[in-house]
């Protein structure tokens, strides 16, 4: 589903300024939108969990709204949807987001800014921690341990002993950790994109100092090692250029729809950001 590529977790506003009163604190209300629920009685979930399950309560009601998806569709008490009801909010997506082409002008400038990203032979060595998602996985406690795993490594890095292959023999997923997370040497057309966008067309070298996020989990990484590339004349690189913006534009527009959405609806126990007008894409 395609809004998993979005992160959610700053989509939220500031608490409205205003005069503080002594009063006794009032239960938090159960988290909603339009009335329905989020997340199974007595079950606790993080902020961020939260509003991922709010943005895609939101996107399935307006499915249901636009007619693309039975009304009798599930709601998702345990986060998971039906597969209708995916298929619907993709229809719903690409019938109202407005994504123009980007123009040739900014295609160039873009390249022109970036031109690390845009290197032919370009590789890393590195090795990772996997911390995995899976069916039933608690994503909240599997964070917890991933940024511990995370603050752990870069407190030790570059100190006696390998921490970090220590770490990936005894927390990683990966059967890589039985090497101490040993990847190689890596292209970028060898990873997952969202997994080589984090490494490559940069110059860190060392442990990263924030979680990789990709389709498989959270990642602990360490650069080892790079090997520059070459770098490619716009015109070898057009379509990726091209892709590049084209996911730009399409966040910014999800990003809009979403606000839309929220101002429209009545969102209890998540704190989203809302707007009650159209916004220009």
């Amino acid at each position: 589903m395609r809004v998993e590529t979005v992160d959610f977790s700053s989509f939220r506003v500031a608490p409205a300024a205003g005069p503080v009163l002594a009063t006794a604190p009032a239960a938090a209300p159960a988290p909603r939108v339009n009335g329905v629920a989020l997340n199974p009685l007595g079950q606790a979930l993080g902020d961020e969990e939260l509003r991922q399950r709010a943005c895609t309560e939101l996107l399935r009601q307006a499915a249901i709204a636009g007619g693309l998806l039975d009304s009798g569709d599930p709601a998702p008490g345990d986060g998971a949807i039906s597969t209708a009801a995916s298929d619907a909010i993709d229809a719903w997506l690409e019938r109202e987001l407005r994504l123009p082409e980007p123009s040739e002008e900014a295609c160039r400038r873009h390249h022109a800014a970036h031109p690390a990203r845009y290197r032919s032979g370009e590789r890393v060595q590195t090795r990772h921690i996997l911390f995995a998602v899976t069916p039933g996985t608690d994503v909240v406690a599997l964070r917890n341990r991933a940024e511990a795993c995370l603050l752990d490594v870069r407190c030790h890095d570059g100190s006696a002993g390998d921490g970090f292959a220590r770490a990936a023999r005894e927390l990683s997923n990966c059967p890589s950790g039985e090497q101490g997370g040993e990847l190689g040497w890596l292209a970028a057309g060898d990873c997952a994109p969202e997994f080589a966008r984090e490494l490559f067309g940069k110059v860190e070298v060392g442990v990263l100092p924030r979680l990789v996020h990709s389709r498989f989990g959270l990642h602990v990484v360490e650069v080892r090692a790079r090997e520059g590339g070459v770098a490619q004349p716009f015109e070898a690189v057009r379509g990726a250029v091209e892709m590049a913006l084209g996911q730009q534009t399409y966040v910014t527009a999800l990003r809009q729809a979403l606000q839309l959405l929220a101002g429209n609806a009545v969102v209890e126990g998540v704190v989203l950001d809302a707007a009650d007008t159209p916004l220009v894409q």
